[in-house]
């Protein structure tokens, strides 16, 4: 199956064009300015581009032109294309709403106890701990994973666990996406939307899942670096839209996944909020 047909290939390498230009000239005007890290040198707003260009080990052009462009990409679509998937999850199931709301409340109280303005916005140390939020989201990244398919190239002649031969140079395709539904590796409900999977017989804490069953954010050594700051943000803003907001998708669409190198919905998803009544 292709992911991107000719005309979408064309249009990906003129975008890319692009984008090496544009980061081209942000490198070289970081280069020619006075902002740096360090000198105790004011500076109007802070980037990362600064600190790649002071460090030694990304004096490569192209290195560092790829690292920005992972995090331009790699970050914004990945954590927007769950976010939307979850929300869709939710609408469909208010009593783990429900369960969500009740882990939120302690803190939400304290907040409002302590003059916190309407809405309460929760902070990415007050989410952190929050269990039943957590396994909802790896729930949601399990059956919707924002980067579908995983590409490994074999670097040796090896023989897979599963008997089969590779060879160097090999590429093998894993759909991380059909993992997610495979009653062999979650079980008979695989299909169903199940947070409490993911939780301890008590409910209190999260069950050690090892990365090379769960792989949305890959396993071993290539591990997604930006794993904890995404969960981060995704709970502060799932519980921020949650406590505040009841979410209800629009009847009559169209709900189903867009085949591409990231798992978008193909059109879209509308939903109506309505302001919670506390």
């Amino acid at each position: 199956m292709r992911w991107l047909n000719i005309g979408s290939e064309r249009k990906l390498d003129t975008a890319r064009m692009v984008l090496r230009e544009i980061i081209g000239e942000m490198m070289q005007k970081r280069k020619i300015t006075t902002c740096r890290f360090g000198h105790g040198k004011e500076q109007e707003s802070v980037d990362i581009i600064p600190s790649f260009l002071e460090d030694p080990d990304y004096a490569n052009a192209d290195l560092l032109r790829a690292i920005i462009i992972s995090y331009m990409l790699a970050a914004r679509d990945t954590i927007a294309t769950t976010l939307t998937w979850i929300f869709c999850d939710l609408a469909q199931n208010p009593d783990i709403v429900s369960i969500i709301r009740n882990e939120l409340s302690p803190i939400a109280s304290r907040k409002v106890a302590l003059g916190a303005s309407t809405p309460v916005i929760f902070e990415p140390d007050e989410t952190k701990s929050l269990v039943y939020l957590t396994a909802t989201l790896y729930e949601t990244l399990r059956l919707y994973p924002p980067a579908p398919v995983l590409l490994k190239k074999v670097a040796v002649d090896d023989i897979m666990p599963s008997g089969h031969e590779v060879h160097a140079g090999d590429t093998i395709f894993v759909s991380v996406h059909s993992m997610g539904r495979m009653e062999g590796v979650w079980g008979k409900d695989c299909f169903d939307y199940n947070p409490r999977r993911w939780l301890s017989d008590d409910d209190n804490n999260l069950r050690y899942i090892p990365s090379h069953k769960f792989l949305a954010f890959n396993a071993g050594p290539r591990m997604c670096l930006g794993k904890d700051i995404a969960l981060m943000q995704m709970k502060t803003v799932i519980a921020t839209a949650v406590w505040n907001f009841d979410v209800k998708v629009v009847e009559g669409q169209s709900i189903q996944p867009k085949p591409s190198i990231i798992l978008e919905m193909k059109n879209g998803l509308i939903v109506k909020l309505k302001k919670r009544e506390m």
